[in-house]
Parts: structure tokens; sequence; C-alpha cells
């Protein structure tokens, strides 16, 4: 039995010794590249991770003292550690989740996953702690893969450094890195510290004078070990950084450094008061091909070769991002006016080829969602058009600014939402099922879906020559598949896939989920339903043509990966009232409820968004209306039933 195979919960590290915890971090990242290269997942970061993890749980008794995870992709090892060893499905229907999840364990905490919120969830755990007299609890928060670039983690060191009372230690993952370098001035400030060579001298001259010591001098040289940090704080002007929120640090320390994190971590849990620990450690840690990855050091990756690193299966077809990325440049190379702004995502969001040709033209704000929204709107005030990518569900946290900052202000800025809709395997907080909901109710907002490549690049262009009002255009992860033609076009751009002589039946299908309305208007007319399938293009503001259609025909059915509250179909619903139509409107579309990780297609099939379940209930609703039909349908019915 290996080491790992013998972890059933955080005390059994307890036992083992120095000799043994190095072999079980070997065990530990051999374990993660052998099993995440067959199911895909956060392989890097958690690779970085490990003996940080290690020294926290030896240190920190979970679940009694919380640890969150920030961001929850690096907590592939505290799972690990937790007794969570089966990652044969992970982020699979029925497997482990990628992220904390706390019906998997109690060890687990905060799921959400959105960066940059486990100081604000620490201090509000660390207050209740206190107000409750749990005074014997401690509160970990790991911070890391460029998390400190975002707004909450100082808002809440603020009101962490109010209070010195309570048992609460930051651990700093500094691996310099989110997706890919981290950006700013905070990460240039860490950049210093971390290859200052007076420190990396005295910290290797420390070790080496450590691993010579007999018992009795190791002793020493662990009670004297915090004058030592305190001395290099101070050497490497660490704590100008912290000095005025009154919040002490230890640091910075070797990361991957075993024995180091745990003295470290043991004196930051002695203050009783707010401590950040400052932990050097790289992204990727012992797995060659991460390291030869100087885009995102295997950040995260698909099925893979464990021992190359290379994707395993045949490639597959241009994805949505690879369409927009070129199509953004295109658009670049003759309008100077534009401008990309990314948070901390620039290859995954297509910026990179825009930032590679233009570099003084994209902008990458770090994990700030807000802050890119709101300086978009004065890059709008002054002259230029900012298109500004992000996840679609990342676009939650800056509604306020869509808002208030761009729409208020008229402000020509075009959003960008790649991962719209279901995404899969990353589970309830990435997907982007909200944004069709949300932001439709931002006045003068006009909302763009594509069904392939071709009206991709139509309606980017079209987009970002809207210059008094906020645009945006969204589609979902993975391959764009092949083209889908038109029978024509109307007037207001909207356009007419397929129709029949029977109007019976009116899809208005968004974006990708045309290809399912059309399969859908396959097996009505196998029935004899007659059904027109559109696409707006533009589905906000509704288009005035489909309403004039909705009005030629007995029903209309709106198909959208989004949540059916608030979603299109009402959109399309209420301008039919509006234009005193009483066509019958069926809205399709996910339930508001947080959906678990598993394939997109499990999940639309969980949610009723098959072609054959959607065609089954389109023709039981007619059949019901007791709406006519074709002739064909009315005779096959009445003999089926004698």
């Amino acid at each position: 039995m290996s080491i790992l195979e013998s972890i059933h919960g955080p005390r059994d590290l307890d036992r083992l010794t120095k000799k043994q915890l190095v072999t079980l971090a070997a065990e530990i990242r051999d374990f993660l590249v052998a099993n995440v290269s067959k199911t895909g997942g956060h392989l890097g970061p958690n690779l970085g991770v490990v003996e940080m993890t290690m020294a926290i749980h030896r240190v920190f008794d979970s679940p009694r003292d919380a640890v969150v995870f920030d961001t929850g992709h690096q907590s592939y090892v505290h799972k690990l550690l937790t007794g969570r060893q089966d990652f044969s499905h992970l982020r699979q229907k029925d497997g482990l989740a990628g992220y904390p999840q706390r019906s998997e364990s109690e060890h687990d905490i905060v799921e959400s996953s959105h960066a940059s919120s486990s100081l604000s969830w620490a201090d509000g755990i660390s207050r209740a702690f206190a107000m409750t007299g749990q005074d014997d609890r401690h509160v970990v928060a790991v911070v890391g893969d460029g998390a400190l670039t975002g707004g909450m983690t100082w808002e809440a060191l603020n009101n962490i450094s109010d209070d010195n009372t309570r048992k609460l230690i930051i651990v700093v993952n500094d691996n310099g890195r989110s997706y890919a370098p981290t950006i700013g001035g905070m990460a240039r400030f860490l950049n210093t510290v971390r290859t200052r060579r007076g420190y990396r001298d005295l910290y290797h001259r420390s070790r080496r004078l450590f691993d010579h010591l007999g018992t009795p001098g190791r002793a020493f040289y662990r009670g004297v070990r915090g004058g030592l940090h305190g001395f290099l704080s101070r050497f490497t002007n660490n704590e100008a950084l912290y000095s005025n929120l009154d919040i002490k640090y230890i640091g910075p320390i070797q990361g991957h450094d075993i024995e180091a994190m745990e003295e470290a971590l043991r004196q930051a849990k002695g203050y009783g008061a707010p401590v950040i620990v400052h932990a050097i450690t790289q992204k990727g840690r012992g797995y060659e091909p991460a390291l030869r990855d100087a885009a995102d050091q295997f950040h995260a990756v698909g099925q893979i070769d464990p021992e190359t690193g290379e994707p395993i299966g045949e490639p597959g077809s241009a994805s949505w991002t690879d369409v927009f990325a070129e199509e953004m440049l295109h658009l670049a190379e003759s309008n100077d006016r534009l401008v990309g702004i990314t948070a901390a995502m620039l290859r995954p969001t297509g910026l990179h080829l825009f930032a590679e040709r233009f570099p003084t033209r994209v902008h990458d704000v770090g994990i700030a969602e807000q802050h890119a929204v709101t300086s978009a709107a004065g890059l709008a005030f002054g002259g230029m058009h900012p298109v500004v990518t992000m996840y679609a569900t990342f676009m939650n946290r800056a509604f306020d600014q869509v808002m208030m900052d761009v729409a208020l202000h008229h402000a020509g800025v075009t959003f960008v939402l790649d991962r719209a809709g279901v995404t899969g395997p990353d589970g309830p907080s990435h997907h982007g099922i909200w944004d069709l909901a949300i932001l439709q109710a931002v006045p003068h907002i006009r909302i763009a879906a594509p069904r392939d490549a071709p009206r991709l690049r139509e309606e980017l262009a079209e987009a970002v020559a809207v210059g008094d009002a906020p645009t945006v255009v969204r589609y979902p992860k993975g391959g764009i598949g092949s083209d889908i033609p038109m029978l024509r076009r109307l007037d207001d751009g909207v356009d007419v896939l397929t129709e029949a002589e029977g109007k019976d039946v009116l899809i208005v299908a968004v974006g990708p989920m045309t290809r399912l309305g059309l399969e859908v208007a396959e097996r009505l007319a196998a029935q004899g339903i007659g059904a027109t399938v559109v696409d707006p293009r533009w589905v906000i503001p509704v288009p005035k043509s489909v309403v004039t259609l909705a009005g030629e025909h007995r029903i209309v059915v709106t198909i959208e990966d989004g949540i059916r509250v608030g979603g299109i179909g009402t959109r399309v619903r209420q301008d039919l009232r509006a234009a005193g139509i009483d066509t019958a409107v069926d809205e399709l579309g996910l339930p508001d409820e947080f959906l678990e990780h598993a394939g997109r297609d499990q999940i639309l099939a969980d949610a009723g968004l098959t072609a054959q379940q959607i065609a089954r209930d389109l023709v039981a609703q007619v059949l019901g209306s007791r709406i006519p039909v074709a002739r064909p349908l009315a005779q096959r019915m009445k003999s089926s039933h004698g």
C-alpha cells in the first residue's frame, strides 16, 4: 500500500515522518498527473500546492478549523487528504466536483469558486466564531492564482485589520500566476520579494544550516526561526505592504518545503490574531510538460498523454473562442479605436492574438471584473470602443457597473461573453446561464447570440459599430460546428432557417440552440405539423418581425440555454402581449436551479432540452389545444384511438 492510500483523513498525516511526507508529496503529484490526464481538470494549480496543503492539514484541525480555498480549483490535494481518492469520474456526473462541494465532505466550506472572495468568507466565519465563544477555532484562507488582484480581497483586508482579536490565517499562495502570469502593481511587488537575491541567499543558507544541525541545534533553530522570519520580512521590505493594515506578516516561505511551511503556520497559529503567511510556490511543480508551458503551465487541461502532456483525441472543429480571436484581430486592424479588456483571461477568452499584434491596445486588469467594466466606460468617454471579454458567469459580478457606469452614460462598450449557457464539468458556479435574464434588464442594451461562425463574425462587427449603448455577444464553450444556412433574412436582420406551408409552430431559437430547433422542426414535420424556425440573431430587443411572425402562427416556442425565469422567452411573451397578440408562448430553457457538474448534453437532456422531448410535448400541446393540424396526422391519431 502506498502512503497516499493510507490517508483517510487529515489526522493520518500526524504519524508520518519527514521522509514519509516527502514521499507522500511525490505520490500525490503522480496521482494527479495519472488521473487528471484521463478526465481533464485543473492540473497545474494543484501540482503547485501539494506541500502547502499537507502543512495546513498537519498544523490545523479541519473541519473544526475552517479551511477556505480561493480559488477553489486548487483544492484537489485537499480532497485527497480528506479521504476522497476516487478521481475516476472527476467533474463528471456523479463524480467528484472540480471545486469544493459541501455535499462531498464536511471539510469543504465555500463552493462558489469565484475568485477573491475567500477573505470575506474568512472574515465572517472568524467573527462568528468569536461572537459564539468558539475561541479555540481557527480560520485558514488559502489565496492564490491571482486572487489578490481582485477588489474584494482588499475590501476584506480593510475589515480584517479592524479587529486583531480573531484567529485568522491568510496563506498567500504566490506562484506569480492566475491563468497566465499575474499582472499589475501587486504582482510586481510580490515578484520583487520572490526574486530578491538577499532573500534567496539568506533562505538557502539558513536551510543548509538547519540540515547540518543536530537534534539540540535544530530545536534551538526552531525556537529562533520566528525571529529569522521577522528579519527576512524587514530585510525584503515586505512589511511595507501590510504595515498600515496592522496585520502580522510571516515570509516569504519556500512553499514546497514542508517543514518550513509547518513552522511558519504554527507561528501564525500561535499569534491569536490575523496573520499573513507568504508562500512562494511553482505552478505545475514536478511535471515537466507543465513547466515547459509558458502560456498557462497546464492551468486547466482536457484529456492528455500523461507522459508528454499532449492532448489526446482527434482535433475537433475550431472553437467559438478561436473564431472570435481571429475576427477581433481582423476588426482591430481596420479600426484603431478598438481596445480589448480582460480580467485575467487573455488566452481563455481569445484576446491573445489581438494582444500579440497590438500590445498597447489590450488591458488585462487582473481578477477585477467590476473595474474592467467601469474602466471600459471611461475608455468609451475618451473616444475608444472597448471590447470586454470574460466568461458569462463572471459577468454576474459586474452587473451594477454595466447598469450604472455603462448603460446610464450611453457608453459604447461591447461585452463578449465566452462559456455562455451550460458549460458542463466546472459545475454550478461556472455555468453561464444567468446572463440573458440579468442583462436584458439593462435599458437600451442589445444582446446578440450567434448560431455559427459566420454569424459570430457578423454580429461582432455590428456590436462594435454601436457607439451609444452597451452591446453583448455571447456564445458557448467548445467547438463551433458547421455553418447553419438561412432561407432568407428579414428586413430587421432576423434569419428564417426553415418554414412550412402550415404555420402551426414558430420556433424562436437563441444562438446555438438553433440546431436543436431545426431537429424539432423535422420531427414535427414527420407528424404533419408545420414549423417555422427563426434565428433572431439579436435577441434583445426582440425584433419586430418575430412579433409579426408570432401573430401568424398558432404556437410560439422559444428555446434558450439560459434560465427560463426572466429569459428571452419571457421577453417575447411580454412583447406579444404589448402588441395585442394572444398567441400561446412555450418558454423552454433551464430551470432556476444550481446545475451540478456533468456533460453539457447530459445537463440539457435532464432539463428536457432534447429534440425528442420537445417535439413530443409540442405534439401533445397541439392536439390538446384542439388546434387544427395537417390532415394526415389527424387521421393517424383518429385511427390509433379507434
